[in-house]
């Protein structure tokens, strides 16, 4: 059995993560519409790193997810 701080701790580390990739996800949007590399956006540059994010966003907690299961059993 996993103790209240082991939790805690996972807890915030899942959150951080979805977090941050939200951050990355709206950063490529960011670069893809607006001025924030050049002129005009950059829509290329910003689908990769907005891809990125959501990939960070919806699969890397899943991951996290699994790998606590297995140590936890």
């Amino acid at each position: 059995m996993v103790d209240d701080a082991v939790w805690k701790k996972r807890f915030a580390l899942f959150t951080l993560v979805r977090l941050a990739g939200v951050a990355i996800f709206l950063l490529g949007v960011a670069i893809a519409y607006f001025d924030v590399i050049r002129p005009g956006g950059w829509p290329q540059l910003g689908a990769i790193i907005a891809l990125t994010g959501m990939i960070d966003a919806i699969l890397v907690p899943r991951l996290l997810r699994k790998t606590w299961d297995r140590q936890d059993r």
